[in-house]
């Protein structure tokens, strides 16, 4: 019997619980840092030394971490479901546990590519992308072509190339399942409006979400208990 599709998406939430702190906190800094210092274009034209030094902070972080429980349950579900996982987070550890179709919106922390390429002017394309682990980037460190190697990461005032894969993996779903987002970060917040009419939602946040919408069931806990107690409304 062919499986049924469900849809993902995944914010700062579902890797807090690894050790990740949230994109951005109530003072609105990203780890001490302005957010408009560090995941800015505009950050890394001013001042792309700093940029790169809390790149190679977070990348050496991350080495640091595991994928947890509701990473798990997630990748889990591909016994029984056509997944598509669609994450605002930079962090690898869906893939690490086990989840084989992710699409990162907002790019990958262990990745870098020239500063002049995967743009507008290219297509998007990812063919000069290549994975660097936990190594670091400095200043000087140069692609094959000759530019300065910058992180994969979709910064604020740049395009969100994977936005329209997310759309149709949403707009195919029979089940969309949200996990760890606050929902008012875009273009990725208005993604569950592509949801089919038909089509139930489930949101796993312990807070409240801005979003009133009769197909959504709100599920209030942390990710890796209320990954425990989706399972359990699915299966009924």
């Amino acid at each position: 019997m062919m499986k049924k599709k469900l849809a993902v998406l995944t914010g700062a939430g579902v890797s807090a619980e690894s050790g990740i702190r949230t994109f951005r906190g109530g003072d609105g800094l990203w780890e001490n840092h302005r957010v408009e210092d560090v995941a800015d274009i505009e950050g890394w034209r001013r001042n792309p030394q700093l940029v790169l030094d809390f790149y190679n902070e977070r990348r050496a972080q991350l080495d640091t971490v595991r994928p947890n429980a509701a990473h798990e349950a997630i990748a889990s579900l591909e016994n029984d479901w056509n997944v598509t996982v669609i994450t605002q987070n930079v962090d690898n550890l869906h893939e690490r546990a086990g989840s084989t179709r992710v699409i990162h919106l907002h790019g990958e922390l262990t990745k870098v590519r020239p500063e002049n390429c995967c743009n507008e002017a290219d297509g998007f394309s990812e063919e000069t992308v290549f994975d660097i682990g936990a190594d670091e980037v400095h200043l000087g460190d140069t692609a094959p072509n000759g530019a300065q190697l910058r992180p994969h990461i979709v910064w604020f005032g740049e395009a969100v190339p994977k936005i329209g894969a997310a759309i149709d993996a949403v707009e195919a779903a029979d089940v969309l399942l949200i996990v760890g987002t606050s929902l008012q970060v875009y273009p990725a917040a208005g993604l569950y409006r592509y949801a089919g009419m038909d089509v139930p939602i489930y949101i796993i946040d312990p807070n409240a979400v801005p979003v009133r919408d009769g197909r959504i069931t709100h599920i209030m806990e942390v990710a890796t208990s209320g990954m425990e107690t989706f399972r359990r409304l699915v299966s009924r």
